[in-house]
């Protein structure tokens, strides 16, 4: 997706009342006519064809120029990537059974590049790096992760396996040894600042709005980069001190202030380096 839509859709769920499935109308007309006037109908496009946003009232394409009726949402699907792909709470909420699952491989030096995709593959579905070539997690597989184990392989170079530890390790121990969550915890110390550092003043002009643009960008930034890092283990696991709850609460408080701000002010904060007026 190209990167001014990634932010579109950004905006879109920033500009809401509610993190869950928001639906978007301007004050006198719909969020729609709003976005076509401001040259923003093909990046609308875009996202409903994707299947990230939905028309409620019609099935008009979002191009046509009369579609101004229309009251847009966000699916499911749309919000999940607006967020980073990623749900916090319904991953801490998530229940575990007491099973830990394994992934150990043995690539030789000569195959450098497929044994670096394994461990981003690893890490991108929330694996920890345990000792060497051993990585872990509590969830069991996924659809892609069970393509992978049944491909092209031996259970030389690579094998699943699901364990519990059987010399007294506790699972605090394992937590503690497969993820780095003081670097985790600095990743989500530093989004705090830039949370807590929000505009609060009312945006009276182009100077204010694009000083608010700004401070999203950052905010947007610093939580996908902790996201990224945070395995997002069942609450049970989770260590002592971890400040991944903190600051979703933070940032869910922090968008629906400056939702009023937004939707109070003047100017239209957009996804470029301009406002537009209403």
């Amino acid at each position: 997706m190209h990167p001014k839509t990634e932010e579109f859709l950004y905006f879109l769920l920033w500009t809401c009342d509610r993190l869950g499935r928001p639906t978007f109308r301007n004050l006198t007309d719909s969020f729609e006519c709003w976005a076509y006037r401001n040259g923003f109908h093909r990046r609308l496009a875009e996202l409903e064809r994707r299947k990230l946003v939905e028309a409620l009232s019609h099935s008009r394409p979002a191009t046509a120029l009369k579609a101004c009726d229309r009251v847009v949402r966000l699916t499911e699907s749309g919000r999940l990537h607006a967020l980073g792909g990623r749900d916090p709470e319904a991953a801490w909420a998530r229940e575990w059974d007491g099973q830990w699952r394994l992934a150990l491989f043995d690539l030789p030096a000569a195959e450098g590049t497929r044994r670096n995709r394994l461990r981003n593959f690893l890490r991108a579905h929330g694996f920890g790096w345990l000792q060497n070539s051993v990585w872990i997690r509590p969830h069991p597989l996924d659809d892609q992760e069970r393509a992978l184990a049944q491909g092209e392989r031996t259970v030389e170079s690579l094998l699943f396996l699901e364990a519990r530890p059987g010399a007294g390790e506790t699972d605090e121990e394992i937590v503690a040894g497969a993820w780095d969550f003081q670097g985790i915890n600095s990743l989500y110390a530093r989004y705090q600042q830039i949370a807590e550092a929000c505009p609060s003043k009312p945006v009276r002009d182009e100077e204010g709005a694009e000083l608010l643009r700004q401070w999203a960008a950052k905010e947007r930034a610093a939580w996908l980069k902790a996201i990224a890092f945070d395995p997002l283990l069942p609450e049970r696991l989770l260590p002592k001190g971890y400040l991944g709850q903190r600051s979703w609460e933070l940032r869910q408080h922090t968008l629906e202030f400056m939702a009023k701000q937004v939707r109070s002010c003047r100017f239209r904060l957009l996804p470029k380096n301009r406002a537009y007026a209403r």
